[in-house]
């Protein structure tokens, strides 16, 4: 799937699990809300393993099983999410979409789309992925996964500019992960000092 193996949770069994199995990067791509990035893209690898498939994280599986054992299981210790319950809840609905929609293979979402918008348009559609979050996909998908439809760039926005540091697109070992981090404390701060002033 991918050109290389992806570094996003900085872990080795959880970055080989993102870098082999589209539906794992949907759902650490899901995660990555309100929480350390590293720790949502090793949600996924945490999610199988506990299934008992840590090589695969199947939407078949998932959407199959009963939603208070799923809670339980996203509750840990350690919980894979600072949201276990409500989290939980998008993942078994994200499962729900990929199986009924793109019959269980996740890269079918961005596989032979006519162009950006039309691949944009498919990630808003999923469970949890509004326009931000389906933009930096987007990005993901060009910059590190070689999915690049006509107009990728256009549909990614400020995410899908060479060289920037400003998402998980764009990490792509330890230092462009402290790299992008401090892009993002930057903006809160100027954010912030912009609602005060």
């Amino acid at each position: 799937m991918t050109l290389h193996t992806l570094c996003l949770a900085q872990d080795r069994d959880a970055d080989a699990l993102l870098s082999s199995d589209p539906f794992a990067l949907l759902v650490g791509m899901l995660l990555d809300q309100q929480f350390p990035m590293e720790r949502a893209f090793a949600g996924p690898y945490l999610i199988a393993s506990r299934v008992g498939t840590p090589d695969r994280l199947d939407p078949a599986v998932i959407v199959t099983m009963d939603p208070g054992a799923f809670r339980a299981l996203m509750t840990g210790p350690p919980a894979v999410h600072r949201y276990p319950g409500s989290m939980g809840e998008r993942v078994q609905q994200l499962a729900g979409v990929v199986m009924e929609t793109y019959g269980g293979d996740a890269s079918a979402v961005w596989a032979e789309v006519g162009n950006g918008a039309e691949l944009l348009a498919r990630l808003e559609d999923l469970p949890g992925f509004g326009v931000q979050k389906s933009r930096i996909f987007v990005a993901l998908l060009g910059k590190q996964l070689g999915v690049k439809p006509e107009g990728w760039q256009a549909a990614a926005g400020t995410y899908g500019e060479r060289g920037s540091r400003r998402s998980v697109a764009d990490v792509r070992n330890p230092k462009t992960l402290a790299e992008v981090r401090a892009f993002k404390q930057e903006a809160k701060a100027a954010a912030r000092a912009a609602s005060t002033g």
